[in-house]
């Protein structure tokens, strides 16, 4: 088999400097999304982004005194260019706690230009980032690229309004898109026991099923477990899934394969890897004859060694049963039971985490539960996300 592991994208930081953290601190990521190179018809809505506003609204995890936000460029075909960035903490919607408001630095400047395929850090900012709080961040644009770096599955409303109106403490006249665009983290600054769980994956951990706006994905509902649980609250999760993503070939955005580095091991303080992705892989291979059981256990073992290499303990995740959707089949079932049996039998990951045995019906297990099922028979319901969250045991994430 090919070797599919593409190194994408180590940051570079052009318009601000990582800047170390305070000493018996470090930093850790709270938040962050996959970006992509954004297809046309995600693209931003009118008036676009060129001179104009956006606000998005971002769900963290840990909380901290101290942060700094990344935003990319990683596809795009030009510069773009930041004149002010603003963070405060979201009142809802579009609005803004405007006490709580303040502007972010690169490099001691209030504007920033980011070039071609590169990545920027923000100066360290003194802000009071409270645990699963909202966040909104605010960018007023100069001159941005035709290619827009984002993140399509948002599953969170941004606001998008013509001008400069960047301090309003509301934008009622704004366009509204379930997309991000620009912006793929925030880190805070906590204690040295302080680390990140990193969820690698497709639709289901990007959150299709869950509601716009109610952060209720699976790693949502693991992150309120672990900040409501007093031995696992400094851990962060971030939630590194892309809807239509394979591990190998095809699919939508970069493979897991190839982002591996960027998504996982680019990540501030990433302590534990939970993978769940392969199912798109399985659903669109074709032919009697497929070996894509055998090249999803290939992968997951060069994810193994790649994060045992950095001490990240990986833990697999059983892939979900589809008995009825689209990716329905003898041989795509027979795919999924060869490669949940390796996940759980050959010993190779750190701990297997069985979301198949969680949220499969035990009158016909090749199919969701109904209760777990969105009603596609692929991507679960609210309650199958929560389902899965909640069969996560959180004494592995206590050390």
């Amino acid at each position: 088999m090919k070797t599919f592991f593409i190194l994408l994208g180590l940051f570079v930081l052009v318009a601000g400097r990582a800047e170390p953290a305070d000493v018996g601190q470090h930093w850790v990521g709270t938040w962050g999304t996959a970006p992509q190179l954004t297809e046309p018809r995600n693209l931003p809505p009118p008036p676009g982004l060129a001179s104009n506003t956006l606000r998005q609204v971002v769900h963290v995890s840990m909380g901290g005194e101290k942060m700094r936000v990344r935003f990319s460029n990683a596809f795009g075909n030009g510069p773009l260019a930041m004149a002010v960035v603003r963070v405060a903490v979201s009142a809802g919607g579009s609005a803004i706690k405007t006490e709580t408001e303040k502007v972010l630095t690169f490099s001691g400047q209030p504007s920033a230009t980011i070039s071609v395929g590169e990545t920027i850090l923000s100066d360290t900012l003194d802000f009071d980032l409270a645990p699963l709080s909202d966040v909104a961040v605010t960018i007023c644009f100069h001159e941005t690229p035709g290619d827009v770096t984002g993140h399509p599955g948002s599953r969170t409303t941004s606001f998008l309004e013509a001008g400069d109106t960047v301090s309003a403490a509301e934008l009622p006249a704004a366009a509204r898109t379930q997309h991000w665009y620009v912006l793929t983290g925030i880190d805070v600054q906590a204690e040295i026991s302080a680390a990140a769980v990193v969820v690698l994956g497709d639709s289901i951990t990007d959150g299709r099923g869950s509601e716009t706006d109610k952060n209720n994905r699976w790693p949502d509902d693991l992150a309120n477990r672990l900040q409501t649980n007093a031995s696992t609250r400094m851990v962060a999760v971030l939630n590194e899934g892309i809807g239509g993503n394979c591990v190998l070939r095809g699919g939508l955005g970069p493979t897991a394969a190839a982002r591996f580095d960027r998504d996982v091991l680019g990540q501030e303080s990433v302590r534990w890897l939970m993978v769940l992705e392969g199912v798109n892989d399985i659903g669109g291979s074709r032919g009697t004859n497929s070996t894509v059981a055998e090249d999803l256990i290939s992968a997951y073992q060069k994810f193994i060694d790649r994060a045992h290499a950095k001490k990240i303990r990986i833990l697999g995740a059983t892939i979900l049963p589809f008995g009825g959707s689209q990716y329905a089949g003898t041989g795509h079932e027979a795919a999924r039971q060869a490669v949940n049996d390796w996940i759980r039998t050959s010993g190779k990951f750190d701990a297997v985490v069985d979301f198949d045995a969680a949220v499969r019906d035990p009158q016909n297990p090749s199919k969701l539960l109904p209760a777990a099922d969105s009603g596609d028979h692929l991507h679960p319901s609210v309650k199958g996300h929560q389902m899965m969250a909640d069969c996560t045991d959180l004494k592995l994430f206590e050390n």
